[in-house]
């Protein structure tokens, strides 16, 4: 029950961890994506006004790269009709984006030229932060791209403008700095809500199990009860048929009482054992193929005296992480339900797959095509070829081993061979 709930926790944290990666991550891509859309814009503007912005006219005259900070206080002041499409009619300003007017003042970027010789132009520049030689530098170094981000925060543009090719490099670091902020959230955010989500899963894993761990707790005192109330009645019957037998001699009835003592103590023995079940110890490691080889040839004389023909291949030195006795006891199984279940032939197969250990019994078998999972829950009895009872409990005791060593198992008919496959 430890490990269910402990499975619970963790795959509820997976889940968590999914999701709000996920969510995270689209929310962050976004956001740098809209950065990047928003820097194309400034440099594709540029672009398409030749390497600088466009300069409003005043009085009839255009202004150039030179007297652009003498006119900026009149600027301030003649707003003409340009500025009016960012007004709405009650005169309150509407949303701006990367094209407002006030974009282009406080933009910081640098042009340059270069000719089909490399002889470099400058044809604007509004950078602090680096000079113009350096600028123009950079800008060669960039001649061979398109767009893109260079230096983490700069954004360029490579294009054609007559015979020359132009690079435009704007800075956007004002405006990543809250794209990069909201990473920074993310992860952190991200971490403290995983955080709280485990503790919150791990209290609330403690309460949903609880009652389970209980019903768990009061089935297996149930059984225990049980088996010992059987013990009494069984082992009374038992002596009373040998007396019987002492002062009698031996007759079919009780043959066929000893019989079903013998079957109903086992099936007692069995309902218990698999009631109290605990994870094998897997600290220590058991050599698979050595006990594998011993207890199939130490059957032999069993599946020759049914008529079945035993047959195996095991890959030599596969060690298991489990202790002996829950390894005896699931080759034990394995072996009997092939003795229960063979017409005429029965195999095993022993081999490594890439990490994991294949562990595969068949045998023919009247049963249907289909596929038989069912015989590894508790009491599932299905007709077999020996035709001897079972008690139903034999491979959920495999089921109960394997899942303690993280392995999977199944069970399936396919063209009149049953295979029954374990992944550990």
């Amino acid at each position: 029950m430890n490990k269910a709930r402990n499975r619970f926790i963790l795959l509820t944290e997976l889940i968590v961890i999914l999701l709000l990666g996920l969510l995270l991550t689209v929310i962050n891509v976004l956001n740098f994506t809209m950065a990047a859309d928003d820097a194309d814009f400034l440099t594709e503007r540029i672009a398409r006004e030749h390497g600088m912005f466009e300069e409003k006219k005043q009085n009839g005259q255009t202004q150039t790269a030179e007297n652009r900070t003498t006119a900026s206080g009149a600027h301030a002041e003649t707003q003409n009709n340009n500025d009016k499409p960012f007004r709405l009619d009650n005169g309150h300003f509407r949303f701006m984006g990367p094209d407002s007017p006030e974009m282009k003042s406080s933009l910081r970027y640098f042009t340059f030229a270069f000719d089909k010789d490399g002889n470099a132009k400058s044809i604007d520049y509004r950078m602090s932060a680096v000079s113009e030689e350096e600028a123009e530098t950079w800008a060669r170094s960039l001649l061979n791209g398109t767009t893109g981000w260079t230096n983490m925060t700069y954004r360029y543009r490579v294009y054609e403008d007559g015979k020359q090719m132009v690079v435009t490099v704007i800075d956007q670091s004002r405006e990543l700095w809250p794209c990069y902020r909201i990473l920074i959230i993310s992860v952190i955010g991200g971490a403290v809500f995983i955080l709280i989500s485990f503790l919150l899963t791990k209290l609330i894993g403690s309460k949903l199990f609880k009652p389970l761990e209980e019903a768990d707790r009061k089935q297996k005192l149930f059984i225990a009860q049980l088996e010992n109330e059987f013990k009494v009645p069984l082992t009374v019957i038992n002596a009373d048929t040998e007396t019987l037998e002492r002062q009698n001699g031996t007759n079919a009835q009780t043959q066929s009482i000893d019989k079903q003592v013998k079957r109903m103590t086992r099936l007692v023995k069995d309902l218990g054992a698999l009631s109290v079940f605990e994870e094998p110890e897997s600290s220590t490691k058991t050599e698979l193929s050595d006990l594998l080889t011993a207890m199939l040839e130490n059957s032999r004389q069993i599946f020759a005296e049914k008529k079945l023909t035993l047959t195996h291949t095991i890959e030599p030195d596969i060690t298991l992480r489990i202790n002996d006795e829950a390894a005896k006891r699931l080759l034990n199984e394995l072996i009997s339900n092939a003795l229960k279940f063979s017409v005429s032939q029965a195999a095993f197969t022993l081999q490594k797959h890439r990490d994991r250990i294949k562990l595969i019994q068949t045998n023919d078998t009247t049963l249907p095509d289909g596929s038989y999972d069912q015989i590894f829950d508790r009491f599932t009895m299905l007709e077999n070829a020996a035709g001897t009872d079972g008690s139903g409990i034999g491979l959920a005791h495999v089921k109960n081993i394997v899942k303690s060593c993280n392995g999977r198992l199944s069970a399936a008919v396919r063209n009149g061979t049953m295979t029954i496959t374990l992944d550990l």
